[in-house]
């Protein structure tokens, strides 16, 4: 990390105007959340045998874990490759997909019916099946990103601990667990590291080979044998725009220097990584003459039309434009469009090409499954800030530093 940068927790409050809508839209969702478990899926949901799985699946889990893709790709970037400017965006990005990556094993247990089997992967192994893979590497991959976050907790707390009253005991027992902790991790983050990075690569590819399995269920627009390069490739290309994304909000929302001295060096990877991703598209498309779908007028080839225009080429087109990668409205806007691109083609292939055999209705989600979704979504953003506020996750110029610069220009 630069030395003129350390992460320090925020001096900010907490509660803010938007915090409070927030805290409303979370406590609504968890309401329907509760009837959820104490009625059943059925009594919140317009699930059913015909559409067995909805939003909860296409947004919270299949869209959730795509968008925390900016854990491993700038993980890969500042530790793997050691790219030493963007170390601050590093810590970051691995809370967003910590938080992202809870909530999406918080939405497999809520959208499994029979929710209190979650843990029969762990015992009952199927190495046919290709959810499981995806399951046993989520758990496995949530276990490394909270390992990997670990050394911000210990930074956090060495030589701070004090407890008072009859917990005094246990002052040094605790200050003790955590510098073994600090200097084992120091040694071995490293290999963290890197399985998180190998267990990303294997269940985002492996989510699209779900729906390859679904068959001639599934829209031929999005059906397709390489459909688990398309997902690992688009989870790739959204994984800085989101790093991008998170830095400018929590920039805006907490009263910070936009950090486009890092950002915008980030910008010029984006556009490279969009193109390999539109050339195996449409590439994929013209090899299976599936473009003829097109010319229909029908809710999936608008749908596919809007993915592929408004998501990919539109910002593949800015992020070429050096006015952009140095203008924050624009690169902010860039970076939304591939996010909305990525999140839009993870409910195209979950929930729009998705069609059962002998269906006799179209399934739209229920007030109760949209305000679940909503409320997870306040939820990680309220986790964030909290978490920021009390641990060192930001960088900020080191005060010392810039007392000895001054110091150092005046003599």
């Amino acid at each position: 990390m630069s030395e003129y940068l350390k992460p320090v927790p925020i001096q900010k409050k907490f509660f803010t105007p938007g915090v409070i809508v927030l805290c409303i839209i979370a406590l609504n969702g968890l309401v329907f959340l509760a009837a959820r478990f104490l009625f059943g899926i059925g009594s919140v949901t317009n699930l059913n045998n015909q559409y067995p799985w909805g939003i909860w699946i296409g947004i919270d889990v299949a869209a959730g874990v795509a968008l925390a893709a900016g854990g491993f790709t700038s993980a890969a970037l500042g530790h793997i490759m050691y790219r030493e400017p963007f170390h601050s965006i590093v810590r970051p990005a691995l809370l967003t997909a910590m938080l992202g990556y809870t909530f999406v094993a918080i939405g497999v247990t809520v959208d499994i019916g029979r929710w209190y089997y979650i843990w029969h992967p762990l015992l009952m192994w199927n190495g046919n099946s290709a959810l499981f893979e995806v399951g046993i590497c989520v758990m496995m991959y949530v276990t490394v990103l909270y390992i990997e976050f670990l050394p911000v907790v210990t930074e956090r707390f060495i030589g701070k601990i004090n407890l008072k009253g009859f917990l005094f005991f246990l002052n040094k027992p605790l200050e003790k667990l955590l510098r073994i902790l600090d200097k084992t991790l120091t040694k071995t983050i490293f290999i963290f590291i890197i399985l998180g990075v190998v267990l990303s690569t294997l269940h985002q590819s492996s989510l699209g080979t779900l729906m390859v399995i679904a068959g001639e269920k599934m829209h031929p627009l999005w059906q397709t044998p390489v459909l688990p390069l398309l997902f690992l490739l688009s989870a790739i290309s959204v994984g800085f725009p989101m790093v991008i994304f998170e830095s400018m909000t929590a920039s805006k929302s907490l009263g910070l220097k936009t950090e486009m001295e890092v950002l915008t060096p980030l910008g010029y990877t984006i556009a490279p990584l969009l193109g390999i991703y539109l050339a195996f598209k449409i590439g994929d498309m013209f090899i299976r003459e599936t473009f003829v779908y097109l010319t229909e007028l029908n809710t999936a080839s608008i749908m596919f039309t809007i993915e592929v225009v408004v998501g990919i080429i539109i910002p593949l087109r800015m992020f070429l434009s050096k006015k952009v990668l140095k203008t924050p409205p624009l690169l902010f806007t860039a970076s939304v469009l591939v996010i909305f691109g990525v999140l839009l083609n993870r409910i195209n292939n979950f929930v729009v090409a998705y069609t059962p055999p002998y269906s006799y209705g179209s399934y739209f989600p229920s007030i109760g499954e949209i305000s679940v979704t909503v409320s997870f979504v306040a939820l990680l953003v309220l986790l964030y800030r909290i978490i920021v506020l009390n641990f060192p996750v930001i960088s900020l110029p080191d005060k010392k530093f810039v007392i000895k610069t001054k110091y150092t220009i005046k003599g």
